[in-house]
């Protein structure tokens, strides 16, 4: 791994660099491809973390895809075939190895950076942060699972009015939609994103990882199946070694010492 952009930290925090500021801040394909098999080796058990920051090294979190190159490419339709599934792979490994996502989303998150950005748990902005579909700037459709989470986030109607007329949303209209959790200030982004991910992989991640579960199987479940999949869960949970020092803790008035945390 790219010791500076893709690593884990003594708090379990690990970082996934998807831009720099080479290319205009556009996502990186190498950065995307390390970043998926970084997420590939916590799935698999060769890589111990208990949170992630997805984040970009340059003034943006990340401006979009490399349009230079789409342009450049002999067979554009499949060039961008080639990115879309491997930057959706990524993202299938993202969604595998069931931690919170925290994303410090500073300064512009277009096209893939925005989709990148709905992928997150909490996504941390800054007050100069803005967010913009991108894609029918360019005639192109989106990828990263735009046209998937924006409606589960704002509504179907809404998204539909934000990706096609192409909306530039500031960080204050982001937060109200609910795509951000959190405006700080600039310079605040990145630090706020690393406490908040730190406080995450210090806490019981099995609880984590069914509330994520939940979450998304909410979309589709009818309220009487959700209704004994709580409870399943939660009675599974009762359980485990994190419930029982969770249950325990709250009893005798102290904090949680969750098994298997750093």
């Amino acid at each position: 791994m790219a010791s500076d952009l893709i690593n884990v930290n003594d708090a379990g925090v690990l970082t996934l660099t998807v831009s720099t500021s080479a290319a205009g801040t556009s996502l990186d394909h190498e950065l995307v491809m390390e970043s998926r098999e970084a997420l590939r080796s916590v799935t698999r058990g060769k890589l111990d973390a208990g949170a992630i920051v997805l984040r970009g090294a340059g003034k943006n979190f990340c401006a979009g895809g490399n349009v230079a190159k789409f342009a450049d490419a002999p067979d554009r339709g499949d060039y961008l075939r080639g990115l879309a599934d491997d930057m959706h792979s990524m993202i299938e490994f993202l969604w595998e190895t069931e931690l919170p996502v925290v994303a410090a989303a500073q300064g512009w998150a277009a096209g893939a950076g925005m989709s990148l950005v709905l992928h997150a748990d909490v996504a941390i902005g800054g007050t100069s942060t803005k967010m913009r579909p991108a894609y029918p700037g360019i005639g192109l459709s989106p990828d990263g699972g735009m046209s998937w989470l924006l409606p589960r986030v704002v509504g179907a109607a809404r998204a539909r009015h934000i990706i096609m007329t192409d909306q530039i949303l500031d960080a204050t209209r982001a937060l109200e939609l609910g795509i951000l959790s959190e405006v700080v200030e600039d310079d605040s982004v990145v630090d706020t994103a690393y406490a908040t991910a730190a406080q995450l992989a210090a806490g019981p991640r099995g609880s984590y990882s069914a509330i994520r579960k939940l979450l998304q199987a909410s979309a589709t479940n009818s309220l009487t199946d959700h209704l004994a999949a709580e409870a399943a869960s939660i009675s599974a949970l009762g359980n485990t070694a994190e419930g029982i020092e969770g249950v325990n803790a709250f009893l005798e008035k102290r904090r949680p010492d969750y098994p298997g945390v750093r």
